[in-house]
């Protein structure tokens, strides 16, 4: 589980650069951002004193965290969220976006030992999709 653990740190780092980028010019722009990080470390083995074999044991870690963002920009038409909690292997989180058509996305995710990565996608709304209007000449041949 090293991946998730440094695709968390990733996209932890990459949140970060967007929620203190600085505030958006004219106010149009709002965004939130939040990530609580728990350390939870267990060592295993025999480290008293008296003890005439030595052995080194690596701690076991216990990732806990839990992180959450999103963007709201009615200058540009830019809306996302995203929020992810994580207990050990067990991994939890969604993400939403706003597609071009007009229509929301949203995608839930689960990732653990067993089941691996399993994700539902939605989609809220109707599309929209602007007319297309060809101005002048044939584009076909005529015989």
């Amino acid at each position: 589980m090293h991946t998730i653990s440094c695709i968390a740190i990733l996209i932890t780092t990459a949140l970060f650069g967007v929620a203190f980028a600085g505030p958006a010019p004219h106010g149009l722009a709002s965004s939130y951002a939040s990530v609580q990080q728990h350390f939870d470390v267990h060592h295993h083995g025999n480290h008293g004193y008296g003890s005439h074999v030595s052995h080194h044991h690596e701690p076991h870690h216990h990732p806990k965290y839990e992180f959450k963002y999103g963007v709201k920009d009615a200058h540009t038409g830019d809306h996302k969220s995203q929020w992810e909690h994580r207990d050990g292997d067990h991994v939890k989180g969604g993400y939403t976006f706003a597609e071009a058509d007009g229509t929301i996305r949203v995608v839930e995710y689960t990732v653990d030992k067993h089941n691996g990565f399993q994700a539902v996608v939605k989609r809220i709304g109707h599309a929209h999709h602007p007319q297309v209007h060809h101005h002048g000449g044939s584009h076909g041949f005529q015989g």
